[in-house]
């Protein structure tokens, strides 16, 4: 072989990776091969799981939804917000008056409209963005801990309304949510055999939270990726910069307030579905300090840490729960242990200010520093 074609095949050949196959190279990059494991895990799971880890399941993605809403106000744009519990309960509460029937129930006449329960639940996120924008000119001039107490009135005036307003909310007591009927289905406990399983509540719910956790993953992450979350991380980065360069800070810190309110509202929407019973003790100031804790762990202004964030802080009351009777210290209330409910506050409060003092980008960012290291 002559110096010439040697020359000429020597990039080629230091071209080839060292493993000499395509095949080879998709196997360093397994991302996709692990989603798609996952994805298909996700959809086998109601054929195997029983109802109390469906529900468990449930309750983290109605969680994660609520979260990524409160990530985009917080984490990605720096608006503290405790109110967020508030707008969880305008979708609830939205849904059931809503697609709810005026009945009787306690003593209590309530009131409903009828409405067909596909209408009353996309209503129902309307409402509670609605919500947020009768709040969004107090946002758009707020920050910090400004807004934060601000927000904070929220929990309290919903508070005082869904206790008092008992022919809207049924009182201490709550109302009951009417099953979700969509193209003709209906999501309620009437059993029906999928591959020799019966689907009831829960197994029919799953799968519709995982399409509307996917379709507001995609689209916060959508928001994130593009101008808007751009806009959104200079605000949060150095405000008055942001408006030299021509933001408009007022108006996307509205906006964001607004948009948070429709994913706590879709949120809520999912909880009382899960739930068939809306209680208005569940939407007080310790669930607005769950969310927050859910966006810390996981991960300020990332969408797949307010997943993993509300997983964490939704599950483990679960587990803790569902195993309380073999581990120490945690025993059902009233034994003389500890309660699984607060056992789970200490821990992701311990989890918390682990997050703030050792990992501050959340659980989201282990896999970046990582990749960094190698």
């Amino acid at each position: 072989m002559s110096e010439a074609t040697k020359d000429a095949t020597a990039p080629a050949a230091a071209a080839v990776p060292a493993t000499g196959t395509p095949f080879a190279g998709r196997l360093r990059r397994p991302a996709p091969y692990l989603w798609l494991a996952g994805s298909v895990l996700l959809l086998l799971l109601p054929f195997y799981l029983d109802r109390f880890w469906l529900q468990a399941g449930l309750f983290a993605m109605a969680a994660a939804i609520g979260a990524m809403g409160l990530n985009l106000l917080t984490g990605s744009t720096g608006q503290l917000s405790m109110g967020h519990a508030f707008f969880l309960a305008v979708g609830a509460y939205g849904y059931c008056v809503l697609a709810g029937e005026s009945s009787t129930e306690n003593g209590h006449a309530l009131s409903g409209l009828g409405l067909p329960s596909w209408l009353a639940a996309l209503l129902a996120v309307l409402l509670a963005g609605a919500a947020g924008g009768l709040f969004s000119p107090i946002a758009g001039r707020l920050s910090g801990a400004y807004l934060g107490i601000a927000t904070l009135a929220l929990i309290f005036i919903g508070q005082h309304v869904l206790f008092n307003a008992e022919s809207l909310t049924g009182g201490f007591n709550g109302r009951p949510v009417p099953p979700l009927s969509l193209f003709g289905f209906t999501f309620d406990d009437a059993e029906v055999v999928v591959a020799a399983v019966p689907f009831q509540s829960s197994e029919k719910l799953w799968y519709l939270a995982l399409a509307a956790l996917l379709l507001s993953a995609l689209f916060a992450r959508g928001v994130l990726r593009g101008r808007p979350g751009r806009a959104l991380n200079a605000i949060r980065d150095h405000r008055i910069a942001a408006g030299v360069m021509g933001v408009p800070v007022a108006r996307y810190r509205a906006g964001v307030f607004v948009l948070s309110s429709m994913y706590a509202g879709l949120a809520g929407v999912l909880l009382a579905l899960v739930f068939q019973r809306t209680v208005p003790e569940y939407f007080g100031m310790i669930l607005s300090l769950e969310y927050l804790a859910m966006i810390v762990i996981g991960g300020l202004g990332s969408v797949a840490g307010a997943v993993i964030g509300a997983a964490f802080v939704s599950l483990l009351p679960q587990v803790l729960t569902h195993y309380s009777d073999s581990l120490p210290l945690v025993s059902a209330p009233g034994t003389g242990g500890i309660a699984p409910g607060e056992a789970s506050r200490y821990l992701y409060g311990a989890a918390v200010v682990a997050v703030v003092l050792f990992l501050p980008g959340g659980i989201a960012r282990l896999k970046n520093q990582g990749e960094k290291k190698k």
